[in-house]
């Protein structure tokens, strides 16, 4: 008899540790669905609570809690790390049968591979479990919808089948995971299904390629259509011949498969431990790599229905003159300088304390020391707070939540940025002066701008909210303030964030975004506010008239700064913010930052962009430009609260 063991986050549950120390278990779609399908076989658990007995006992008890009645063998329940095979013999031992009667079902790659070299078969999720049992394979696929054809027809099948999507190109692509079985039950329903590759332990990403790629002149007569189709396919194989390049001479090339082409770019299936976040592009934008992770919700957007409402709401007034007042006196240069002083390392992290940070990227043993200084600093306002933990290529790391909660409220107003940082644009030396890669270990990733501004900017404006409350003053809407991890390495924290939010039937009214808020040179005092998402429609919509809230809020508390909204699918900071994380699921969001990603010349932004040099006395760290910034979108904020 075959037996199954699964991870428990993100894999058959998203994890949330409350202020008062317990740990919640909220299952995943259709993982309650699969077990209970799986009535017949043995199931049991590998997954790492943490350190200690009181670790494993809390995640003992939140797993009853969740799945009453479906992990019953005591024996089968392994706690620990899965970076090494010793946990996975151990697993299989329990279960008194051969290894490869045993499966793994883990949404990591890396855990998957080391799985394997104990010898048990793997799922990517627990759609697919049964197909491990059976020894199917499962493929990346390309999901086509024909013309009159739409998302929701696709997910009314998707949720039916062995089929998990992971992107939505547009209304006529889709990237999937998919059995034959599930595939099989697409074409039927009259899609099409394009398999590109198996999926096994390799993960998948978006990598976009901005360089022009004129097609051949002997098409110049074609319609637009076809000509865009070309154009694609000729940039996704020069961005897939570079990928493969670089990896290659890392001693990674055959690891990487091209997926075909994707939105601006390519599809790319890496194995485990092939860095696809550290490949760029040469004249590649910022934030142009992307990690793409299953959700079966992925086509249902559930934020697009209240979208529809949302976007009428926003049709406020002008800000409040009471409130434009509390943001001026609470979101001040000396506080936000005083906050990015602590999470770059320029002052002690913790006020009293005497370490100081070296970087916050996610690999760092810093990062997990910021997010719990922050996750404090929340809680010392009176916030409730929330540490939402994930793996990043085996690194226990966590999202940070904080909010003050409305009972009866039609939605969240998030207020958000990102916590870690990165230096790979740096140039490093061995000892021989010779380059070497960057050591995030090993090498500063200050972060002033990017984004200590931004984290900054959401601690002062939680900050104004507190005092607000003090005073006597009542929102109407919850107000959360969120500060994503690994960022840089593909939006992984926030969409993990949006992709649990969905899950658990989240309302969202609209999420204010800050990314990079204060690099300023050659006199620029610009703004930028994107709306602009990939598919079409309510979330779109209610983001630009979210953009328009913000325009007035600053015309209101900071007027010296000019705005430049930025829309529709040509925005060039669609898809590469944590705001893209929320378009996905059809909730309204914008991204704030610095004149840095519409490559306007000359720019105006920082120079320090991911290098060692981004520190709060570089010369294009403007302290009280990314105050008035933090002052609009504060009041956007609070307004939309209803304060």
């Amino acid at each position: 008899m075959s037996a199954l063991f699964f991870d428990i986050g993100a894999t058959l549950a998203d994890v949330s540790f409350e202020d008062d120390g317990s740990l919640t278990f909220r299952p995943r779609p259709r993982v309650v669905e699969v077990l209970t399908a799986l009535a017949g076989v043995r199931k049991g658990i590998i997954s790492n609570p943490g350190a200690g007995d009181a670790a494993r006992e809390r995640a003992r008890a939140a797993l009853d809690a969740a799945f009453a009645g479906q992990f019953t063998e005591a024996a089968l329940l392994h706690w620990g790390p899965k970076t090494e095979r010793g946990i996975f013999d151990g697993a299989v031992a329990s279960a008194g049968v051969p290894a490869d009667s045993c499966v793994f079902v883990g949404e990591d790659p890396d855990e998957r591979t080391v799985a394997r070299t104990a010898g048990l078969r793997t799922a990517a999720h627990p759609v697919f479990a049964q197909a491990a049992v059976e020894g199917r394979p499962v493929l990346w696929t390309r999901i086509g919808l024909p013309g009159g054809r739409g998302l929701a027809e696709l997910d009314a099948v998707a949720n039916g089948t062995e089929v998990v999507p992971v992107h939505v190109a547009s209304d006529r692509l889709v990237l999937a995971m998919a059995s034959e079985r599930g595939a099989s039950a697409l074409r039927q329903a009259g899609f099409t299904t394009d398999p590109r590759g198996s999926v096994e332990e390799t993960a998948a990403f978006l990598l976009r390629d901005d360089r022009p790629v004129p097609a051949p002149e002997a098409l110049a007569g074609e319609p637009p259509e076809a000509l865009a189709a070309v154009e694609g396919g000729l940039r996704a194989s020069a961005a897939f011949a570079f990928a493969f390049a670089a990896g290659e001479l890392a001693g990674a090339g055959p690891a990487l498969l091209s997926l075909g082409p994707a939105p601006g770019g390519v599809y790319l299936a890496a194995a485990a431990g092939v860095p696809v976040e550290g490949i760029h592009l040469p004249g590649a934008r910022p934030g142009h790599t992307e990690r793409l992770l299953p959700d079966p919700a992925l086509l249902s957007r559930p934020g697009e229905a209240p979208a529809r409402e949302t976007a009428a709401g926003f049709a406020l007034g002008a800000p409040s003159e009471e409130t434009v007042e509390a943001v001026r006196a609470a979101v001040t240069p000396e506080v936000m300088r005083a906050h990015v002083a602590r999470v770059s390392g320029a002052a002690p992290l913790v006020e009293g304390g005497a370490h100081t940070v070296r970087g916050r990227h996610a690999a760092g043993a810093d990062n997990v020391l910021v997010a719990q200084a922050l996750a404090g600093r929340f809680a010392a306002l009176g916030l409730t707070v929330r540490l939402r933990p994930f793996t990043w290529r085996g690194h226990r790391i966590a999202n940070v939540e904080a909010e003050h909660r409305v009972p009866g409220s039609d939605g969240a107003v998030l207020v958000t940025a990102h916590l870690d940082s990165t230096g790979d644009q740096g140039a490093y030396v061995d000892g021989a002066g010779l380059p070497r890669p960057y050591d995030p270990a090993a090498d500063p990733a200050p972060g002033a701008d990017d984004d200590g501004s931004g984290v900054a900017a959401v601690l002062a404006a939680a900050e104004c909210l507190a005092g607000l409350l003090a005073a006597g003053r009542s929102p109407a809407r919850t107000v959360r303030f969120v500060l994503f991890n690994a960022e840089e390495q593909g939006l992984v924290g926030s969409k993990v964030y949006a992709r649990a939010a969905a899950a658990a039937g989240d309302s969202i009214t609209g999420v204010l975004q800050m990314d990079m808020i204060a690099g300023r040179r050659d006199g620029g005092h610009t703004v930028e506010v994107h709306a602009g998402a990939a598919v079409a429609g309510p979330a779109a919509q209610a983001s630009e008239e979210l953009g328009e809230v913000l325009a007035r809020a600053v015309s209101a508390v900071s007027a010296g700064l000019t705005v430049e909204r930025i829309t529709g699918p040509g925005d060039p900071a669609a898809g590469r913010s944590d705001h893209a994380s929320f378009h996905e699921r059809g909730w309204a969001a914008v991204a704030v930052s610095e004149n840095f990603f519409d490559g306007a010349e000359p720019a105006s932004g920082t120079r320090q962009y991911h290098r060692p040099g981004d520190t709060l006395d570089d010369p294009d760290h403007d302290t009280g430009y990314a105050t008035d910034i933090a002052r609009g979108v504060t009041t956007a904020a609070l307004t939309l609260a209803g304060l």
